[in-house]
C-alpha cells in the first residue's frame, strides 16, 4: 500500500482529452519524465493508487497528455477528472542534486540552532525567487526564501532542513 507519507504531490489530471482515454496532466515537476516512470499515482477517493503510463506527450513547459494501459475511452478515464497526482519521494535519490524538486521538501521540519522554525507545506514558485512557505509551532505562517545558501544541511532520512538564516529574516 502506498502512504502518503512516502509521495509528494506533482500535479493535476484535469480533464479527458480526445475519445481514446487520454488526460490533460498539469504538473509542477517532471520528475516522473527524467527517470522514465513507469506509472503515475493518483488520489482516488483518498487512496493513492498506480496507474501504468502507456504513453505521453508533452504539450508545454507544464502540461502534458498521459494515456494509462487499460483505460481506451474518455468515459473510461472521467473517474480521475482533477485527481491530484503524485509522485514517490525514494525516486529523487535517482536524480542530481541540481534536478531535486523543491516539492520534494513539502513535510520536512526547518530547524536553525536546534529550534524548530516550522514544517514546509508548499512551494511559492510565482516568482523568480522560488519560497519556502512554513507553518510555525504556533500556526503561523512565514515564507522563507528557497535559495541554497541558507541550507546548512538536507537530513534526508529524518525529514529535516536544517537553515542558516539571515539575523532578523523571521521577524519580517
Amino acid at each position: 500500500m502506498i502512504k502518503k507519507e512516502d509521495v509528494y504531490q506533482i500535479g493535476k489530471l484535469t480533464k479527458a482529452h480526445g475519445l481514446k482515454g487520454e488526460m490533460n496532466f498539469q504538473f509542477t515537476d517532471d520528475v516522473w519524465d527524467q527517470i522514465e516512470s513507469d506509472y503515475l499515482i493518483c488520489e482516488v477517493d483518498g487512496i493513492l493508487v498506480p496507474f501504468f503510463l502507456e504513453e505521453y506527450r508533452f504539450r508545454s513547459e507544464s502540461t502534458a497528455l498521459v494515456k494509462f494501459e487499460d483505460l481506451d475511452s474518455a468515459d473510461a478515464v472521467q473517474f480521475l477528472v482533477n485527481c491530484e497526482v503524485f509522485f514517490e519521494k525514494k525516486y529523487q535519490e535517482e536524480l542530481d542534486e541540481d534536478e531535486v524538486s523543491l516539492n520534494y521538501f513539502i513535510g520536512f521540519k526547518m530547524v536553525e540552532d536546534d529550534e524548530e522554525i516550522g514544517t514546509i507545506i508548499d512551494i511559492d514558485d510565482n516568482t523568480e525567487n522560488w519560497l519556502f512557505i512554513v507553518e510555525r509551532p504556533n500556526g503561523e505562517e512565514v515564507m522563507i526564501p528557497a535559495h541554497e545558501e541558507f541550507i546548512a544541511e538536507i537530513k534526508q532520512e529524518e525529514k529535516v532542513m536544517v537553515m542558516d538564516l539571515p539575523l532578523g529574516l523571521l521577524e519580517l
